[in-house]
């Protein structure tokens, strides 16, 4: 899809605006960052890379935007502080926040989908990994990056909404959120929390004029997807193939086709009335059962 053709995703102003955007060197979140930037949000690109968030910068300032970078890891309250202290003094609260920063390792990662009874045996291939010797901190640290990455953020700016008179969050759930796919039980787990925090969340801050969704991609193009699932056009692995299947679509999601939900999302007046969801974007995924 071409960037002209995102034109017809522009269903509001948001000049003024403060969008803050963690992951936002991420395949997913750059396209936001632009797509925000384009709308003449005042962009804060957030992440832990800042090679990845200058590339970010770079398409942001070739089509005219507005933004800065802020490296900074998502879980790091003391950070994320300081640097919510810093946009507010210079140009003011958060009117947005998208929380993209999340993520799996393989080291959280089981290499097969349910159990071998060589995994508790001392003959246990090498590069056998079950649940039982899955490596306990990688797997903290996926939880740790796709929860607290999402609470703390929206704890810091969501504080500098309220005072604001109000504002919208968006936190970032997947196809795990509803049922868990073999070999990621972390990430799986985390992303499930992200529903209910959201839903909670939305509750909480209702009073303060703060909604707050989310959206659940499907599969994606972007550079895991392809080292793990492949490609329709370079050959799909057993994975992707059993995700194609599975997908009424029958084609892998383009990043670009994720602003319409966030669009209308973050649109005071078309979402108006809307918290507490999750809105899947997922070329069917979820409405086959697979039988």
């Amino acid at each position: 899809m071409q960037r002209k053709d995102l034109r017809r995703y522009n269903i509001m102003d948001l000049s003024g605006k403060v969008v803050v955007i963690t992951g936002a060197g991420g395949t997913l979140c750059s396209v936001a960052a632009r797509e925000m930037a384009r709308q003449g949000a005042k962009v804060v690109l957030v992440g832990r890379t800042p090679e990845k968030l200058e590339k970010t910068a770079s398409e942001i300032t070739e089509i005219g935007g507005v933004c800065r970078i802020e490296p900074c890891d998502a879980t790091d309250s003391e950070g994320i502080s300081s640097l919510a202290e810093k946009v507010l003094s210079s140009w003011g609260p958060c009117n947005i926040l998208i929380n993209g920063a999340g993520g799996n390792n393989v080291h959280a990662m089981t290499s097969v989908t349910s159990f071998d009874p060589r995994e508790i045996t001392d003959g246990k291939p090498a590069d056998m990994v079950g649940f039982f010797n899955i490596d306990a901190d990688m797997f903290e640290s996926v939880l740790k990056i796709n929860t607290l990455g999402t609470v703390i953020p929206s704890k810091i700016f969501g504080k500098h909404m309220a005072a604001a008179g109000g504002g919208s969050i968006i936190n970032f759930a997947s196809m795990n959120s509803y049922c868990p796919l073999t070999k990621v039980p972390a990430y799986a787990m985390s992303k499930a929390a992200i529903v209910n925090f959201t839903q909670w969340l939305s509750a909480y801050l209702a009073p303060a004029n703060i909604r707050v969704n989310a959206i659940a991609p499907g599969f994606f193009i972007n550079e895991r997807s392809k080292a793990y699932l492949g490609t329709p056009e370079t050959g799909l692995t057993p994975r992707g193939e059993g995700v194609m299947a599975h997908t009424p679509m029958k084609k892998f999601g383009n990043p670009e086709q994720l602003l319409g939900a966030l669009n209308w999302l973050i649109d005071d007046e078309a979402a108006a009335f809307v918290t507490g969801i999750t809105v899947p974007v997922d070329g069917g995924f979820l409405a086959l059962s697979g039988v």
